[in-house]
C-alpha cells in the first residue's frame, strides 16, 4: 500500500500527514467551447478567450453524484492496491444534493461490504466550493487527533456543475477526486499555515430543491471571491511572517516562496486574475517595492490604491495581469489542464488543479516545493493553505508514484468523445426534465462511458437509486445492476498499473459565477 500508516496510533504526532494518493474522475463526454459559441450566437471567443475554456465536460443522465462518487473511490482503491478495511475515515465534499437526508457517503459504504468493514467515521460535508476542503481539513485533523486509529482517511470531492441557458452555462462541468490522507505523505500540509475567511452572502445559492439550477448573482461572486482572496492572504502572509520571526529570520514572505498556486477554477481567466491579484497584494504590502525594474517595475502609479476599491478596475486588473505574466505561466498555468478541457467541477475543482501540476511535472521538479492552495465556496467561505512536497523523489518513492499515477490525464481526456452542442443541450433538457423524479430508468447508452465506470440503472417509486459497473474490460459481460463491491482478489496489486483501456473519440463573461 501507499504512504506507511503505523500499526498504532499511540505515540508521537504523526508526522507528514497530507495526501498520499489521489485519483480523478471526469465524464466520457465534452461539448467544444468554440462550437458553442457558435450554437449560442455569442460572438467568437467570448468563452474560450473571455473565459478561457476549450471544452466542457458534462454528464448524461445515467450519472449523478453518488456514481461519481462511486466511480473515482472504486478506481484509487483498485490503482493503489488497497483493501477496504485499511480506511477509518471516509468524507464526501458536494454540493450537488439528490437528498436531504442519506449522505453520499452512505451509497459509498456498500464499496465496503465484501471487507466487512464498517467502522469507518465521516458523513457529507456542504457548502458550495468548499465541502471538498472542508472535508479534506477534518480527515487531516481525524490523523492528528486522539481518535486516529492508525488507518488511512478517504476524501471524496465530487460535483455536476449545470446552469440553466445562458451566461453561465459554459462555465459548468463535472468530475470527482478522490484522496488518501495519511502521514509520511508526499504532499504533506503544513502545519499553522492557512489563512482562512468565512462571510455571509447571496452570491450563488441553490435555494429550489427540485432544481439542479443555482441562482447567481454574477458580479458579487466575482467580488465575493477577489476579497476572500485578499483576506486569506493577508492572514496566511501574517502567519508565515511569525513563524520566521519565531526562527529568527527577517525574510520578506512573497509569491516567490511559492514553488506552485493553484486556485479553486469556475472559468482559467478567472485564475489568471486571481494571481494578478496576489501580486497587487505584494506590491501593497511590500515596505520598499523596486518600480524601476522587476516584477513592479512601472507600477509607481499604484501605490496609493485601496484592494476593495479595485475589484473591477480594468486599469489596475490590466497592469498586474502583465506584470504577473511571467510567474503565471512558471507558477499556476500548469495547473488549469483539468479546468481548460472539462470545465468547473465546483469542489474538486481546485483538487483538479492540483492533480494536473502533478501531472505536467516530473518528481524532481515537484520535490521540495511549497505548492499554495486557494479554495473558495459561494456564500460565502475560503481557505488559502500550502502543502510541502517530499524531499525524495527516487524511483518508487511515494512521490513517483503519485505522479507516476495522474501522467495518464492528457490521454484520458484526449480520448473522451465530442459531442454537437445541439446534443449537450438536448441533454441537460433531459437532466432538466427528469431531475428528482421517481418510478425514472435513464434513457442514455452506456456503451461510450468509460470502462469501470458506475452509472445510475433506475430510480423506483420511492426514489431508491439503483447503480450498475461497465466492466474494466469491454469483452467481459455487464454487470447485474445493482450496487456490487469488489473482494479483495479483484484489487489492482500495483500502484503503477495503467488505467483500464479508454474507448477512442469519434470526433477528432464576466457574468460568469465563482462557485
Amino acid at each position: 500500500m501507499p504512504g506507511s500508516a503505523p500499526i498504532s496510533c499511540l505515540g508521537p504526532w504523526p508526522k507528514d500527514v497530507g495526501i498520499i494518493a489521489m485519483e480523478l474522475y471526469f465524464p466520457s463526454q465534452y461539448v467544444d467551447q468554440a462550437e458553442l459559441e457558435q450554437f449560442d450566437n455569442v460572438p467568437a471567443g467570448k468563452y474560450t478567450i473571455g473565459l478561457g475554456q476549450a471544452r466542457m465536460g458534462f454528464c448524461s443522465d445515467r450519472e449523478d453524484i453518488n456514481s461519481l462518487c462511486l466511480t473515482v473511490v472504486q478506481r484509487l482503491m483498485e490503482r493503489n492496491g488497497l483493501s477496504y478495511d485499511s480506511i477509518g475515515r471516509l468524507e464526501v465534499g458536494t454540493e450537488t444534493i439528490i437528498d436531504k437526508s442519506k449522505s453520499v457517503k452512505t451509497v459509498l459504504m456498500q464499496l465496503f461490504e465484501d471487507s466487512g468493514n464498517t467502522d469507518v467515521e465521516g458523513i457529507d460535508t456542504t457548502n458550495a466550493c468548499y465541502g471538498g476542503t472542508a472535508a479534506l481539513f477534518n480527515a487531516v485533523n481525524w490523523v492528528e487527533s486522539s481518535s486516529w486509529d492508525g488507518r488511512y482517511a478517504l476524501v471524496v470531492a465530487g460535483d455536476i456543475a449545470v446552469y440553466a441557458t445562458g451566461s453561465a452555462r459554459p462555465t459548468g462541468g463535472a468530475g470527482a477526486v478522490a484522496m488518501l490522507v495519511g502521514p509520511n505523505a508526499p504532499l504533506a500540509f503544513e502545519r499553522g499555515l492557512r489563512g482562512t475567511h468565512m462571510q455571509h452572502a447571496y452570491d450563488f445559492y441553490k435555494p429550489d430543491m427540485v432544481s439542479e439550477y443555482p441562482v447567481v448573482d454574477g458580479k458579487l461572486s466575482i467580488e465575493c471571491y477577489l476579497s476572500a482572496l485578499d483576506r486569506c492572504y493577508s492572514v496566511y502572509r501574517n502567519k508565515i511572517h511569525a513563524q520566521r520571526q519565531r526562527d529568527d529570520s527577517e525574510k520578506h514572505f512573497s509569491l516567490e516562496d511559492f514553488g506552485f498556486l493553484v486556485f479553486h477554477s469556475p472559468y482559467c481567466k478567472l485564475v489568471q486574475k486571481s494571481l494578478a491579484r496576489l501580486m497587487l497584494n505584494d506590491f501593497l504590502n511590500h515596505p520598499s517595492p523596486n518600480t524601476e525594474t522587476g516584477h513592479f517595475a512601472g507600477l509607481d502609479a499604484f501605490r496609493d490604491i485601496k484592494p476593495e476599491e479595485t475589484y473591477f478596475d480594468r486599469d489596475v486588473e490590466k497592469a498586474f495581469m502583465k506584470a504577473s505574466a511571467e510567474l503565471f505561466e512558471r507558477k499556476t498555468k500548469p495547473s488549469l489542464l483539468i479546468s481548460n478541457q472539462n470545465g468547473n467541477m465546483y469542489t474538486p475543482s481546485v483538487y483538479g488543479c492540483l492533480a494536473s501540476v502533478l501531472a505536467e511535472h516530473t518528481s524532481s521538479q515537484l520535490a521540495g516545493q511549497r505548492v499554495g492552495v486557494f479554495s473558495y465556496g459561494s456564500g460565502f467561505a475560503a481557505t488559502l493553505y500550502s502543502l510541502r512536497v517530499t524531499q525524495d523523489h527516487t524511483p518508487g518513492s511515494g512521490l513517483d508514484k503519485l505522479v507516476s499515477s495522474l501522467s495518464d490525464l492528457k490521454v484520458r481526456l484526449n480520448s473522451r468523445t465530442k459531442v454537437s452542442p445541439a446534443v449537450f443541450s438536448e441533454s441537460m433538457k433531459l437532466r432538466e426534465e427528469t431531475h428528482h423524479l421517481a418510478s425514472y430508468i435513464p434513457q442514455s447508452s452506456v456503451e461510450g462511458l468509460f470502462p469501470g465506470t458506475w452509472y445510475l440503472t433506475r430510480v423506483d417509486d420511492k426514489h431508491r437509486r439503483e447503480y450498475a459497473r461497465r466492466p474494466l474490460d469491454d469483452d467481459l459481460p455487464a454487470e447485474p445492476e445493482r450496487v456490487r463491491s469488489s473482494t479483495a482478489a479483484e484489487h489492482i496489486p500495483s500502484p503503477a498499473k495503467k488505467m483500464p483501456r479508454i474507448p477512442s473519440t469519434t470526433a477528432g463573461p464576466e457574468a460568469a459565477s465563482s462557485n
